[in-house]
This record gives C-alpha cells, sequence and structure tokens, in this order.
C-alpha cells in the first residue's frame, strides 16, 4: 500500500481542490471581471477559490448557505481577510444554486463574472483531476478516495486502465445519490470503480468520538495529518477494510489524500 499525498501540492490550494481549480480557471473567459461561486461555512473549496482569486487580482464572490456574521467560521476569516464578498443566503436559496433560473439572476446581478458551481465540480475539472493518475508511477491494483460531490472519482475512474480499480469512500449518506453524481461526470460509463457507503459516520461533516480518537492517533503514529470531514473517514474506511479482508493478498492499493485540512480547525 501506498499514499499520494495532494496535501502536500500547496500550504492553501491542497489536494483535489488544487486539481479542480488549475482546470476550471484555466477555462474562465478572458477578460472576465470576477468569479462567482457557492459552499457552507467551512467550505474547502470556496477557501481555495478566494485564495487564488486573491492571487489573480479576481473580484471573488462567495455564496454561502447559512448566517455566519455574529460567527465567522476560520475559512470565513481567511477568505474576508483576502478581500472576498460574502453573502450568506439561506437554505431554500441555496438549494437553488444548480438551476438555470437562479444561475441566469446571477449572471444578470454580476454581469461578465464566470459562475463556478459548488465544489468546483464542473466537467472542465476532470482535465486537472486526471493530472493525479498521470504522475504515478507505481502499477496499483486499486486506488481509494472520497467521494462527495463525484468529480474526482469520476475523473480517477476515466484515467485508470481497464485493469485497475478506482474505489470511492462516500462520506455523506447518499447511495445511489452518489453513484449519479459520479456518472454524470463521465464521458464513456464503465463499471472499473464502486463506492463504499458503510463509512460517513452518520451524514457529511458528522464526526463521531471514534473518528476523532482515530484521526488523533493516525497524525501520531504515522505523522499523517487528517480531518473529519473527507481524509479521516478515507483511512478509517481503509483500515476498517482492511481488517475486514476486503482486499486480495498481495492487492497494490494507492489511497488519495485529497488534502482539505483547513478544515480541520473547527475540531
Amino acid at each position: 500500500m501506498k499514499i499520494k499525498r495532494d496535501d502536500l501540492i500547496h500550504p492553501v490550494i491542497s489536494g483535489n481542490k488544487w486539481r479542480k481549480l488549475s482546470s476550471l480557471l484555466s477555462s474562465v473567459p478572458q477578460g472576465a471581471k470576477g468569479i462567482v461561486s457557492f459552499g457552507g461555512g467551512f467550505s474547502n473549496h470556496v477557501h481555495a477559490l478566494a485564495y487564488c482569486c486573491k492571487s489573480l487580482d479576481l473580484p471573488f464572490i462567495a455564496i454561502i448557505r447559512g448566517n455566519y456574521q455574529q460567527n465567522l467560521t476560520p475559512m470565513l476569516r481567511d477568505i474576508s481577510a483576502w478581500g472576498a464578498q460574502i453573502i450568506y443566503v439561506d437554505r431554500v436559496t441555496y438549494q437553488r444554486r444548480n438551476d438555470a433560473d437562479y444561475l441566469n439572476e446571477l449572471s444578470t446581478q454580476y454581469k461578465g463574472y464566470a459562475i463556478i458551481p459548488e465544489g468546483g465540480s464542473h466537467i472542465d475539472a476532470m482535465h486537472g483531476v486526471a493530472k493525479i493518475v498521470q504522475e504515478i508511477e507505481w502499477n496499483f491494483d486499486a486506488i481509494v478516495t472520497p467521494v462527495a460531490s463525484g468529480a474526482t472519482l469520476a475523473g480517477i475512474a476515466q484515467s485508470i486502465n481497464a485493469d485497475q480499480q478506482a474505489i470511492g469512500i462516500a462520506v455523506l449518506k447518499g447511495e445511489e445519490y452518489l453513484e449519479s453524481l459520479v456518472q454524470n461526470f463521465m464521458v464513456q460509463p464503465n463499471d472499473n470503480w464502486h463506492i463504499e457507503h458503510a463509512f460517513h459516520h452518520g451524514r457529511y461533516a458528522k464526526i463521531t468520538p471514534e473518528l476523532q480518537s482515530f484521526c488523533s492517533e493516525l497524525h501520531k503514529k504515522y505523522g499523517i495529518p487528517t480531518e473529519g470531514v473527507y481524509s479521516g473517514k478515507l483511512f478509517f474506511a481503509l483500515k476498517e477494510m482492511l481488517a475486514a479482508g476486503t482486499f486480495s493478498q498481495g492487492q497494490k492499493i494507492l489511497v488519495l489524500h485529497t488534502g482539505g485540512m483547513q478544515g480541520a480547525r473547527q475540531y
């Protein structure tokens, strides 16, 4: 077993956010006045994108689910310091983030701004995700990654060889739903991937005492930092799967650490 440490790509824009945004931002029309995107109060995507916009001197509008005005999260304090304009919306409004009518309203309101989907999950992001596989020199049998929006797993599944497998660890409740997200990103459907649904610990961002203890022990024993939303659930699942004999004897397993450590600050 080996670990690909994409969390070490950059101190701020780490892991799959670097992969997705490297492609998405290169596809933003030249002359765009700024960027609009979406996320929660702890969003790794919004955090990374705000830093990119600051570096590129591009105005950034972050549409945030919930009202944190009186209690800013570490992520929101960062992006505010980087010059992002934060707009808080209720859950009903936020649920419209993929609706064509709502996106048209935003395009009219913020004329000339490029709109990037929540999580950076867009077909244009697939090129950046594919580079993960291109960088791997080890001939692995299976690659294991967290799954939330489906884009990272889809990009990997499309890039590996036919005799290799991509295994997603669901970090939220969503059997069939997560599979449909992955399929939506697939240019050509294939059967070299699947999702394990037994390790989400109750729901998205649910961090049980057992999971928190595991993350702390993993860091102390192996020096690998994780957080309970994505990477912690990934490594916890791996431990359980190894104990259960899920993998064949001698099977070469590659574990993808997708970063997102800024989100651990709330814990």
